[in-house]
């Protein structure tokens, strides 16, 4: 359906939603240009190393999340091009739910970056070697795989009786299972106990990372090396409230917030799938001087 209840606005609508999407295939392709192309990259004893591997690792996850939704929200908008068959509906479901996955991956393996960047510097090359670096990439991949797997299949197996209509702009998990009429109880289990489980896993393991991290910058003697650690951080700060406050706020309304109305929740939802993309390059962008200096030499 799109936005239920701003059908006459779709037309409008899709101008910024197409301009961010712009924005986001800009973004993460100079980012991967950028990074291919730094000269400092293919030095092995580059101390940047990691941090560039994992914003790969970011970009890649963004561009699938936004690429497996956004050309189909655009045409729902601008071409009235509502219908999907079941079979891409689930395959969009996966993607939405395991890319995001993969980025609350992606986003605590720079925090463990930045911890030993930080408070290890002796043991950073040695452990963040390429093969760990790769070992990290896989097991994210894996973990969100594995983790929509199941969730996926139990989806499959539904039965679907009527009406086929979804009141949202793209397949989103819950949105989907509400129009089964068969005992969704597992689906909402399950949902409910691997969101909460990703989301609050991961934010722990960040937060004691940072928090490692704040007590080392802090018993610094030097002022500028206690900001330079804390203009190390700034940017992976910032790009972590950017995604978690959308998620959260995504996730939770869906399932509680009935007194948000529904057209907010699902404009917002989908302003989830392009805002924290949009901004990523962006914000690293501005906050890496290597990337910024590397963009600026470029254009």
């Amino acid at each position: 359906m799109g936005i239920p209840r701003l059908e006459a606005a779709h037309f409008w609508i899709v101008f910024p939603f197409c301009a961010m999407y712009v924005v986001v295939l800009l973004g993460k392709f100079t980012l991967l240009f950028v990074i291919m192309t730094e000269p400092k990259l293919h030095h092995h004893i580059s101390l940047d190393l990691p941090m560039y591997y994992f914003l790969c690792m970011l970009a890649g996850i963004d561009l699938a999340l936004t690429t497996s939704t956004v050309p189909k929200i655009l045409r729902i908008f601008w071409f009235h091009s509502h219908e999907i068959g079941f079979e891409c509906c689930v395959v969009q479901m996966f993607f939405i739910h395991s890319f995001s996955a993969m980025e609350l991956g992606v986003l605590l393996a720079m925090a463990f970056d930045h911890y030993f960047a930080i408070c290890k510097p002796v043991y950073y090359t040695t452990m963040l070697t390429n093969a760990v670096i790769a070992k990290i990439g896989l097991a994210v991949f894996v973990w969100g795989i594995g983790l929509m797997t199941p969730l996926t299949c139990m989806v499959s197996r539904l039965p679907f009786c009527g009406p086929w209509v979804i009141s949202h702009s793209y397949c989103e998990h819950m949105a989907v299972v509400k129009l089964a009429c068969g005992d969704i109880m597992p689906n909402y289990v399950y949902g409910i106990m691997a969101a909460t489980f990703v989301v609050d896993s991961d934010s722990i393991f960040i937060a004691i990372s940072y928090i490692l991290i704040l007590r080392a910058v802090l018993s610094l003697s030097s002022r500028d090396a206690s900001l330079k650690s804390f203009n190390t951080c700034s940017s992976h700060v910032c790009v972590i409230l950017v995604f978690y406050t959308s998620v959260l706020f995504s996730f939770y309304t869906q399932r509680w917030g009935q007194s948000i109305p529904t057209h907010i929740h699902i404009l917002l939802a989908d302003l989830y799938l392009l805002v924290p993309p949009m901004l990523n390059p962006i914000i690293y962008g501005m906050k890496i001087k290597q990337i910024r200096s590397r963009v600026n030499n470029t254009w």
